[in-house]
């Protein structure tokens, strides 16, 4: 059974609950998700649209996060490991002889992370509490001199919702995420018949995005820092839209709605719900978190259980920022990018395509996500239905755990050339898609 033929049906079977008055109706924004032409495997071994392929730009590089791309073509990993033997925690690559493939790999750095972007002339990085960039050379791969600390002091979380995605904006400014070190702000995290805290005191530091000057060093969040969105639980996918200037976002939803509250919530709904939101950042928005969840199937924002919600009720909700699309729960969406290039069809160009990476949260079902989907755009907005773009990252189906996947796809970057790059955070393999037409 395929991928898309599984969703429908757990689709179907949530839409008799809802009807059944446990969620309400259904959304339609995301009952299409196939592919506009029949998927085909590349030689990379992923399925993609007729007339792309993809090739592996390198392989075991490391447990990469996301990724960026010169215009000289040397591709940057950011690593959520540092290997002793390579010494790093970035991993520069190099194609010196043009068939696509790095046969010249540096590492070097002491931090590890999520985020890293090119600006400027810069090559910045992300570590778990800080942000900080090498000046890049003209013409070597790696940087000479010493990294730049451009920010500090932001709050660390262990391993969790501990990574520091950024982008820019054309205005001198740096957008940082800072995720909540929790699921939904209860007294006791994850504990049964624990209540939520009013207000919740994580949302003075976390749960949100916070503003900074790109090129400052030295700065903090508590003396430098404004909060320019809040209620987001975690929004490891971040990327400023050149195209119509505005900031935006996926977040991770919460998780356990069943565990927690077997009473309400059935399995079928705990593995579909909340949706993934698709976020349009707007300075000073609140999207709700953790007071409220968005429910696809009732197209509404929902009060959370643990401040009294009942999974109808929405009371508190209704000012709260809604989502611009709204994705199946747990797909765990950890990069995205609006494509500007010109070598992909026309149709994909300002679209966005978005990397899942697949989570934990839908057991005892089987789990979904671990695709790159694309979602085309007019204007600030969506214009259709999102549709899976490149597949079949894990090699396993159906996939039960996701200790048992091949790859996870976790970053994105454009090259230069228009080509899309992905970015494995299971063995570190890196991925070229380009269109052959």
């Amino acid at each position: 059974m395929s991928k898309q033929t599984m969703f429908r049906s757990s689709l179907v079977a949530v839409t008799a609950i809802a009807l059944l008055g446990a969620c309400g109706k259904t959304a339609e924004n995301n009952e299409t998700n196939e592919t506009s032409s029949a998927p085909v495997s590349s030689e990379a071994g992923i399925t993609l649209p007729a007339g792309f392929e993809a090739q592996i730009v390198a392989d075991e590089v490391g447990k990469a996060r996301h990724l960026t791309v010169r215009d000289n073509g040397d591709v940057y990993v950011m690593l959520d490991k540092i290997d002793e033997e390579k010494g790093g925690g970035i991993a520069g690559l190099r194609d010196n002889d043009g068939d696509g493939k790095a046969d010249e790999i540096v590492y070097f750095g002491k931090h590890t992370g999520t985020g890293i972007e090119i600006h400027n002339g810069y090559l910045y990085y992300a570590s778990d509490t800080s942000i900080h960039r090498y000046q890049l050379d003209d013409t070597a791969l790696q940087p000479t001199g010493e990294a730049e600390q451009i920010v500090g002091g932001l709050p660390f979380q262990g391993t969790y919702h501990a990574a520091k995605p950024f982008d820019f904006d054309g205005a001198g400014n740096l957008y940082v995420n800072v995720g909540a070190p929790s699921n939904a702000c209860q007294e006791k995290d994850r504990e049964k018949d624990s209540p939520g805290m009013d207000p919740c005191p994580l949302l003075e530091k976390q749960g949100g995005i916070w503003q900074f000057k790109a090129d400052v060093p030295g700065q903090t969040q508590d003396k430098d820092g404004k909060r320019y969105a809040s209620g987001i639980r975690n929004a490891v996918a971040l990327h400023w839209n050149r195209e119509v200037n505005s900031l935006y976002a996926l977040q991770h939803g919460r998780d356990q709605l069943n565990f927690l509250f077997p009473e309400m919530y059935n399995e079928q709904q705990s593995a579909e719900l909340p949706a993934e939101e698709f976020l349009k950042v707007t300075e000073g928005a609140d999207f709700g978190w953790p007071y409220c969840y968005f429910d696809q199937f009732q197209d509404k924002k929902i009060l959370g259980p643990e401040y009294g919600g009942d999974g109808k009720i929405q009371e508190r909700c209704e000012g709260k920022d809604r989502p611009i699309l709204a994705f199946p729960g747990h797909y765990a969406p950890n990069d995205l990018i609006f494509y500007r290039g010109e070598q992909f069809p026309a149709s994909y160009k300002n679209g966005a395509f978005i990397a899942f990476h697949g989570s934990w949260n839908r057991a005892p079902l089987t789990q979904q996500g671990y695709h790159v989907v694309f979602v085309p755009f007019e204007g600030d907005m969506p214009s259709g239905d999102w549709k899976v773009f490149a597949d079949d990252f894990a090699g396993v189906e159906p996939i039960v755990s996701s200790r048992d996947v091949f790859h996870r796809p976790c970053g994105l970057a454009e090259g230069s050339d228009g080509s899309l790059y992905v970015a494995d955070s299971k063995v570190g393999r890196i991925y070229r898609i380009y269109y052959k037409g």
